[in-house]
């Protein structure tokens, strides 16, 4: 009797640590996303500041980093892969993704499912976006400070014929040359830039001569920061980071014309097999702490309205929201049409001018 009661304990021992170890298995399965988003610097930043401190708190998330340089590529990837897709979570360019939104590769989201979109800006908030704005940053002109001794006040000091083959700005279909035109209208006196830009092409056409690159490799800020350009076009976030790291060899001017806010979104991808980790996800991407310690790293400004409280003033000093009332509005989605459009300009009118 005793040798059978202790088989029968030696049995439910077993049982009892069997069991354990499937429930632990169980409740360790990992969840794996895909995030595809900008490449090298925003990458660097970006899983420091928000992706590492999520993984630390969701132990049973895993975030897979696949890096694309251009939202055109992003949308690429997403509409060849829309029967299986691949990824989970896109961060691009708010205008792509609404592109992206109107073919249905995207969930729409809402405050019940990302209860932080509550608490965003009405600029990341844009009516057919399925996702959310994530990142705020705005155009700004840029000078190497050695070949630069006084710092340019006008975006049409890239006329200046003293800077003659000394410029680095990327053209159309480069978001950035989208921008620019649309500033350089306003600045000389456009009033509709989303029926006529003729006045930033003619300011463009005097900038031209200027210009030694209207396709700087990688990006435009290297060249300005290694001296082969003394003035470029970028925008600020990367702007303020390149100073940072150069030693202050690149500086970001905001000209007294104005600039512009341009919005990254995320967004969940249709079709993902892990939406509720993905909503997870995003829910704190778009959460104040995460996009304060972001602006901290590299300079975008928060499209979380509590974020600004929890960020220092010398990083608030680096970013736009120190200059609201410089910030002129534009609508990224309804000029998204005039794209083409306004891309032959550039190719008929500008471009050549260079040469």
């Amino acid at each position: 009797m005793t040798k059978t009661f202790g088989q029968f304990l030696k049995v439910c021992a077993t049982s009892a640590l069997l069991a354990s170890t499937l429930f632990t298995g169980a409740a360790k399965a990992e969840t794996n996303l895909t995030l595809v988003a900008y490449p090298v610097l925003f990458q660097e930043n970006y899983t420091k500041a928000v992706i590492e401190p999520f993984l630390k708190a969701n132990p049973d998330i895993k975030i897979t980093y696949f890096a694309q340089p251009t939202a055109a590529q992003m949308l690429g990837t997403l509409r060849a892969q829309k029967a299986a897709p691949q990824a989970d979570v896109v961060i691009m360019d708010l205008s792509v993704s609404k592109a992206g939104s109107d073919e249905g590769l995207f969930v729409t989201l809402d405050e019940a499912s990302v209860p932080n979109m509550k608490d965003l800006a009405p600029g990341a908030r844009v009516p057919g976006l399925a996702g959310a704005g994530v990142t705020f940053d705005n155009l700004v002109l840029m000078y190497n400070t050695e070949l630069v001794k006084e710092a340019p006040t006008s975006w049409m000091a890239l006329a200046d014929p003293a800077f003659k083959g000394k410029e680095a700005i990327p053209a159309m279909p480069d978001i950035i040359g989208l921008g620019l035109t649309v500033v350089l209208d306003r600045a000389m006196g456009g009033t509709d830039y989303l029926n006529n830009v003729d006045k930033g092409i003619e300011a463009l056409m005097k900038i031209a001569p200027n210009v030694q690159t209207w396709d700087p490799k990688p990006e435009v800020y290297v060249p300005v920061v290694n001296g082969q350009a003394a003035l470029g076009v970028g925008w600020n976030a990367r702007t303020q980071l390149n100073n940072k790291l150069s030693n202050g060899r690149i500086k970001a001017v905001l000209p007294k014309e104005g600039s512009l806010f341009q919005a990254n979104a995320i967004s969940l991808v249709a079709g993902s097999k892990s939406q509720e980790a993905a909503k997870k996800f995003i829910n704190y991407a778009l959460s104040a702490e995460a996009q304060a310690r972001f602006t901290e790293a590299m300079f975008y400004a928060p499209t979380n309205t509590k974020a600004k409280a929890l960020i220092s003033e010398e990083a608030i000093q680096r970013t736009a929201l120190a200059n609201m009332d410089r910030m002129q509005p534009m609508d990224w989605v309804a000029l998204a049409p005039k794209r083409d459009a306004i891309n032959e300009m550039w190719r008929r009118k500008v471009i050549p001018l260079s040469r």
